[in-house]
């Protein structure tokens, strides 16, 4: 099962009247939780291989990173274009890269044209570098995140302009 996978049930989950939905394929098994319309757990090890590790969204942790995100999007050059401006947001909880190693380019900059399923960048979430790519096609406009900074599922990295 890949990332786009896991993303697609997630959405179902959230659509959905589901509470629990648990999985299990050869060695990989998934299990996603909802509460109130939220998914709150996610668990995805492989069977035989490796204990359960746990991703959760945490109210506290939320909060402080969504408030110098806040501030940051008004101070954009392009404020009168807001309106029509796209933003690529994090699919999960991890850590924010613009390349695919130190000593490489970014995957784009401010003022590259994206199509889309091209990869803008790489979070890393629990070992894995799970590559994201844009679902527009247009301008990036502003890099919303630090390289090598945590993220949160939904925030902000991107603001493209179609």
């Amino acid at each position: 099962m890949d990332f786009k996978q896991i993303q697609e049930l997630v959405k179902m989950i959230n659509k959905s009247n589901i509470s629990e939905l648990s999985i299990e394929q050869d060695k990989f098994k998934i299990t996603i939780k909802q509460k109130d319309n939220e998914v709150q757990q996610v668990i995805a090890v492989p069977a035989a291989t490796a204990p359960i590790q746990t991703v959760a969204a945490a109210a506290p942790v939320a909060a402080p990173v969504a408030t110098p995100a806040t501030p940051a999007a008004p101070a954009a050059p392009a404020a009168p274009k807001a309106d029509n401006l796209i933003t690529i947001k994090s699919p999960m909880i991890g850590t924010f890269y613009r390349s695919a190693g130190p000593d490489k380019a970014p995957f784009v900059n401010v003022g590259d044209e994206v199509s889309s399923g091209k990869v803008v960048c790489i979070i890393e979430a629990m070992k894995l570098f799970n590559e994201i790519e844009s679902e527009v096609s247009g301008k990036i406009v502003k890099v919303l995140v630090d390289d090598a900074s945590p993220v949160e599922y939904d925030q902000p990295l991107f603001l493209v302009e179609p």
